[in-house]
């Protein structure tokens, strides 16, 4: 894993991303901004429950709003997603970097078995 990550920070965006509902939120904010009334309408949900869900991904550092009038539009927040794609490409080489550790090992088995055949 990278140095830089916040793990805490890692999980809480994890976590908040965990609830079925609060990614449903998530995925709306990500095809394009959006207030409150637009993504109760569109996950089928109360304003309140809507707002609720808005507040953990904001407290997690997903989501980010502005006032527009008298509403406020939320986005997700472009240095939190991209802290979870850190934290996925970290994981991403790590794995790829055992792979090509057992393949090359592999290789030097077989290498070793053809040339004591």
């Amino acid at each position: 894993m990278r140095p830089h990550l916040d793990v805490a920070a890692s999980a809480r965006r994890f976590a908040a991303l965990g609830d079925p509902t609060r990614l449903q939120v998530f995925l709306q904010l990500a095809r394009e901004p959006r207030s409150v009334a637009d993504i109760a309408g569109a996950v089928h949900v109360s304003r309140p429950a809507v707002s609720q869900h808005l507040r953990v991904l904001t407290d997690a550092g997903l989501v980010e709003h502005e006032p527009a009038g008298t509403r406020h539009v939320y986005r997700p927040r472009a240095d939190g997603v991209a802290s979870l794609r850190d934290f996925l490409d970290g994981m991403w080489d790590v794995g790829l970097a055992r792979f090509k550790a057992a393949a090359e090992a592999a290789a030097r088995r077989l290498a070793r078995q053809e040339s004591s055949a």
